[in-house]
Formats: structure tokens, C-alpha cells, sequence
């Protein structure tokens, strides 16, 4: 492998700015050589002359970055040193608190065990050790990288202009050079290893290094889950056209709005996944640290191709539940076990108690969505309102579990029933209540936002965009109920209250999604136009791309809701239509909310979890997410100039995963 490779696949993507710019000084060397006068056509000193001021540009050059790197890694050792020097007091905090006596202490030698000192608190201790640790690697490994890059680059300087100035230059510089000589990293990864090994794991160094363990930089997929992803999705699709087919050609005997909403449901939920493990790629592919934003053990998270082996494995299993629906008769089977079956089957997977199947995956949603259930009763990371936003665009699959609820309760028998559209005509409350729960999850954690961190904006100005869907269910469910008082739905008072509502949701939504999560629209965008300076995504094409898809998709009701009251088409078919496209709109999402949150990340230089196992009170709390701010943050989304005096750089103390929500204007 190429250095260059090399360099790209082991860098830490918040740092990438500041290693060395190998490619850009091997462009310059070829350009060098390239350019040069002949040296059969022009005289020698000329050519003499020509290197020599090449020389001088290319070593300031060198220069320039070696200060930077330099100074990069003083700071990051400095900030290893003070987090070191905190964790060492808060572990002897932990041992004088569990000591009963130092001599029952030594005999034990695992003070950490008493009862004193809870459960909790070592865990905190082991995680932020290992996060500690996994950051001291990061910086060994900037280290090498560097002093590497230098030298490759050199050497080649020396073999491109058949010189030996280079080898002069790294000996007198970057040999000697701090980022170089200084071995204060390599003394606190052994002083970490020390102190973990006899204070935490009770002298145990094997348990303790396998706690420590980093994961590999240039992480390799398993050949054998993407045979499985590979052979499940071939699989889905022969199964999926097997299912077209079959509703076409041999129907389905009861109403086919009973089977849309029994099995459309879990169909999005499995979009929705296999959907997401493309994003992980896409996420990973161009350096997006999707780990550390959605705060997961970087030890020990799920692959792209673990979470689409899941899609297309219950992609299967959906395909052949509408198969034994259809084909009921044949098979001589109670026609509505198909849809109790998949239900019990997901419900079975995700709450399974044993440790398997990805138990740590599975207890990480249970525990996301249960926060997002709470809301606001539980303080907002990332994550939680990463998932409300995508329950946003599920509604239709909270709709499908209401009605699937109501259906087997009127209709307690797997049989074929004798009236299934009683809960379809009946214009229950529910409906709209069920409908307006997503957005009620938002809107509690952007009044819970706004309750820890006392912004006003832009907690509740978010607050007030998830409201006007409010208004939306609820006039939508106005303008159905009274349907039979207006025969003419255009003499429906509430149609038009319906649609006022839906277009300042949307605009509203349009412009949030643009501006805000996404950080498009920057007053200065560089060469990037309509963009912001900073992007991660190659291709400027597929921004504005997503801009113009994002505005088809937010507006798509506009052409259902013609659609439905011209009589052209059934209510229940229009949703199932838009419904997948709305989750693939929500896919496209994720990549520039998850891109820009990154970009905030990389303004503070952050690649791994700031861990502090010292308790902190809410107001702490607060005070830490306004100072979260850096002055040399990303400074295309937010103008300095102005609000530069209200929030200063302070190093983080805290577990959390807080949106650049917090830290918008």
C-alpha cells in the first residue's frame, strides 16, 4: 500500500487537518520536476538556479507544517496530561472511599470492590479510563504518522532532484523536533496501563489490557457477513417481486387496505435499517465519525453490514409472512397469522433478554428509544433526538400499530373475518393522537433543551417548527370528520386550514433542514456556492442534489392530497406510496445532520468520548453546554465576529453526545 493510502486510512478524521499534507507537497515535488527547464537545452546554472528557489519554497513549506504539527500536538499532550491528573485524583478518591482499612485494603487488593463505593462508579472509572486510553493511541499514532509522512516525503524530494538536501533537513529538524523527541505519550500510555492493571483490575494485566483493547484503524469487514447480506438481500428481492406478482395475478381475497396496513408498517421499519447501514458506510467511507457522535464503545458497535444482514433478514421474513397471507387457503393456515407472526418475531428480537444476536446493539435502542418515550423527563443527547427525527418520518408505521391493535381486538380470530374495515371507517381519536406522538417526542426534548441550556434559540424555535404539526393531525382529522356534514370537500372550511397548516409546516421544516441541520446557505461558502466552506462529501453535485430532493419530497402531499380529492386515487394507496419515500428523504437527511455535526467536532479537535466520572449538578450541566463553543471552531456556520464574546473554548468534563443544536446561533 501506497503511504498516501496508508496515511488516508489511519488518520483520526477530527484531526485531519492537522497532519502532514503529504499529497499536497508530493504535488508539488512532481510539479517541480515536471516544469524544470531542460537540462540539454538550458544552461546549468540556470537549472541550478530554478531547484534552488524550488528548495526554498518547498522547505518553507516544511517548515509551515511542522510548526503546525508541532503545535498541535503540544496542546493535545498538555490537555493527555491534565485529563490523566484528573482521573488519577478521582481514582484515589475511589480507593480512599473504599478503603475500611488499609490493612483489610492490601490484603483484598481490590479496594474498588467494597461495597462503599457503588456499582456505578467503577464502571465510570473502567470507561473513562479506556476512553482515556483509546485517546492516548490516537495521539501515539498522530505521532508516528507524521514523523513517517516527513520522511517519505523527504526521501522522495532526494530521489525526484538527486540531491541529499531532505535527509539534512529531517535530521536537523524533524528528528529533532518535539513532536518527535518528546516521550511523554509513551510514559502515560505505561503509567495508564500501570494504574488500570493494579487499581481497577486487581493486578490483572490480561483483563485489563482487553479492557483497553483499541480497535484496529483500518477496520476490515467479515467475509462471511457479507456473504450473508448478499445472499438475504438477493433472497428479499426474488421474494419481493414473488410478492407483486402474486397480489396481482392471484389477488388478495380480503380487502387489500387491511393487508397495507398490517404489513406496511414493519416493511418501513426494514427500510428504514437497511437504509441506515448504508449511511454507517457512507459515514465511514468519508471519515464522518458516526461512533463518537452517537457516543457508541468504539470497541464494540455494530458494522454496516451487520445492520443491513438484519434488514435483509427480516426482509425475508416479512416477504414470506404477505406469501403464507396470500397463499393462505393453499396452505391451509389461519389467513392472519402472517401479520401475528412478524409482529411477535420483531418484538421478540428487540427485547430479547439473553446476550445474543447483538444484545448490546439491541439494549443501546431500547435504551435510546425509551429516553425518546420519556422525553422531557430525561436529559437530550445526540442520539435521542437523532431517533425522534426518525420516528418523524414513520408516522405511517405508528398509524399501522394502532390499527393493527384495533383489528385484533375487534377481530380476536386468526381467521378470515366477516367485517375487517370497521377500525379503516372508524375516525377513532386515537388516530390522531398516535399520529402527533412523534412529534410530541421533539418537541418535549427542545422544551428540555431549552430548560438545561436556557437558549431560546434554537430550542424553541425547534419546539415551535414540531408544533405546527400539531395543527396538521389536527385539522386533518377536522376535515375527515366532518366529511359527511360537506359532501363537496372544497366546501370543507377545515380542508382549508389543513393546507394552510401543511404549508408553513413545510416551508418551515425546509428551511430548518437546510439551514439549520444542515448548515447550508453559508453567507460565506468559498468556492462551494450555495454550500458552506467546509464540506466532507466529494462531489458538490450531491448537495445540491439532496437540496432539490428535499424540497420534491417535503411538498409531495401537495400531489397526494390533489390526487386523493380529485377521487384519482385511494388514501391508503397514496400513503403507501409516499410513506417509503418519505423514509428515503429522512436517508439523505442523515447524511449532511450527521456531516455537520462532525464538522462541529472537528472545529474542537474531539475523537473520542470527554469522560469525568465526577458528579455534576444541573446547573454544572447548563454552564458546560454554553462554554462548549470553540474560537476556532467551524467557522461556516456561525459568524464569530458577532458572538465571538458570548462563548469561549473550555474543555469538555462530560459523557454527552449534546447536537450542534446547542450551538447554533
Amino acid at each position: 500500500m501506497k503511504f498516501a493510502e496508508h496515511l488516508s486510512a489511519h488518520i483520526t478524521p477530527e484531526w485531519r487537518k492537522q497532519y502532514i499534507n503529504y499529497e499536497e507537497m508530493k504535488a508539488m515535488l512532481y510539479a517541480a520536476v515536471e516544469q524544470a527547464p531542460s537540462s540539454e537545452l538550458a544552461d546549468p546554472e540556470v537549472v541550478s538556479r530554478y531547484f534552488a528557489k524550488f528548495d526554498e519554497e518547498f522547505f518553507h513549506y516544511c517548515d509551515k507544517e511542522l510548526a503546525k504539527i508541532n503545535t498541535f500536538y503540544s496542546e493535545k499532550l498538555a490537555e493527555a496530561t491534565r485529563k490523566f491528573g484528573n482521573l488519577r485524583s478521582e481514582l484515589t478518591e475511589a480507593l480512599e472511599v473504599g478503603m475500611v482499612n488499609k490493612q483489610k485494603a492490601w490484603r483484598t487488593k481490590n479496594p474498588l470492590r467494597k461495597k462503599n463505593v457503588p456499582a456505578r462508579k467503577i464502571q465510570d472509572l473502567r470507561l473513562a479510563f479506556s476512553e482515556f486510553y483509546l485517546g492516548l493511541i490516537l495521539l501515539q499514532n498522530y505521532q508516528n504518522l507524521n514523523f513517517t509522512g516527513f520522511r517519505k516525503i523527504l526521501k522522495k524530494h532526494d530521489k525526484l532532484l538527486s540531491v541529499d538536501y531532505g535527509a539534512k533537513w529531517r535530521c536537523d529538524h524533524v528528528e529533532t523536533s518535539h513532536f518527535h523527541t518528546n516521550k511523554d505519550i509513551d510514559r502515560l500510555i505505561q503509567e495508564t496501563e500501570a494504574r488500570f492493571t493494579q487499581d481497577i483490575e486487581r493486578g490483572d494485566r490480561q483483563k485489563a489490557m482487553k479492557r483497553l483493547r483499541v480497535p484496529p484503524l483500518g477496520e476490515q469487514q467479515s467475509p462471511w457477513t457479507t456473504f450473508k447480506v448478499g445472499l438475504f438481500s438477493g433472497a428479499f428481492v426474488i421474494l419481493l417481486v414473488a410478492v407483486i406478482l402474486s397480489a396481482i395475478f392471484h389477488g388478495i381475497d380480503d380487502d387489500w387496505r387491511i393487508a397495507s396496513r398490517l404489513f406496511r408498517g414493519p416493511l418501513l421499519i426494514i427500510e428504514f435499517l437497511f437504509l441506515w447501514g448504508v449511511n454507517v458506510y457512507g459515514w465511514r467511507s468519508s471519515g464522518v465519525n458516526h461512533v463518537l457522535i452517537f457516543e457508541l464503545d468504539p470497541r464494540n458497535h455494530l458494522s454496516e453490514q451487520h445492520i443491513m444482514e438484519f434488514a435483509a433478514i427480516f426482509g425475508v421474513i416479512w416477504a414470506i409472512c404477505v406469501l403464507c397471507f396470500i397463499f393462505s387457503d393453499a396452505l391451509s393456515i389461519p389467513t392472519y397469522s402472517g401479520p401475528i407472526m412478524l409482529y411477535m418475531l420483531m418484538t421478540l428480537f428487540l427485547f430479547n433478554p439473553t446476550k445474543t444476536f447483538s444484545h448490546e446493539a439491541r439494549f443501546w435502542a431500547i435504551k435510546v428509544i425509551g429516553r425518546v418515550f420519556l422525553a422531557p423527563f430525561f436529559y437530550v443527547t445526540f442520539a435521542d433526538f437523532w431517533m425522534a427525527d426518525q420516528l418523524n418520518s414513520i408516522v405511517p408505521a405508528f398509524l399501522d400499530i394502532q390499527h393493527f391493535l384495533c383489528f385484533f381486538t375487534i377481530n380476536p380470530s386468526w381467521e378470515r373475518v366477516s367485517d375487517g374495515q370497521v377500525c379503516i371507517k372508524n375516525l377513532s381519536i386515537s388516530r390522531p393522537i398516535v399520529a402527533m406522538l412523534p412529534a410530541w417526542f421533539r418537541f418535549a426534548q427542545c422544551i428540555r433543551r431549552f430548560r438545561d441550556t436556557r437558549e431560546a434559540f434554537p430550542h424553541l424555535v425547534n419546539a415551535a417548527k414540531y408544533a405546527t404539526s400539531f395543527f396538521v393531525v389536527i385539522f386533518s382529522y377536522k376535515t375527515q370528520t366532518t366529511s359527511d356534514i360537506y359532501p363537496i370537500s372544497t366546501e370543507n372550511p377545515w380542508l382549508y386550514f389543513w393546507i394552510v397548516a401543511l404549508l408553513v409546516s413545510s416551508c418551515y421544516a425546509y428551511t430548518w433542514d437546510i439551514k439549520m441541520d444542515w448548515g447550508l446557505f453559508d453567507s460565506k461558502p468559498g468556492d462551494n456556492k450555495f454550500l458552506r466552506e467546509e464540506i466532507v462529501y466529494s462531489s458538490t453535485w450531491f448537495y445540491y442534489f439532496a437540496i432539490a430532493e428535499d424540497l420534491v419530497l417535503r411538498f409531495a402531499w401537495t400531489l397526494s392530497m390533489s390526487l386523493i380529492q380529485a377521487g384519482y386515487v385511494d388514501g391508503d394507496l397514496m400513503m403507501t406510496i409516499l410513506s417509503p419515500l418519505e423514509v428515503l428523504r429522512r436517508f439523505f437527511w442523515n447524511f449532511f445532520r450527521l456531516e455537520n455535526e462532525h464538522l462541529n467536532n472537528c472545529g474542537k479537535f474531539r475523537a473520542v468520548r470527554d469522560i469525568s466520572v465526577a458528579p455534576m449538578d444541573c446547573s454544572d450541566q447548563a454552564t458546560i453546554l454554553r462554554m462548549m463553543d470553540e474560537e476556532d471552531g467551524v467557522s461556516n456556520r456561525r459568524n464569530k465576529s458577532k458572538f465571538s464574546a458570548k462563548k469561549r473554548p473550555e474543555q469538555r468534563l462530560l459523557l454527552e453526545s449534546e447536537s450542534n443544536e446547542d450551538l447554533r446561533l
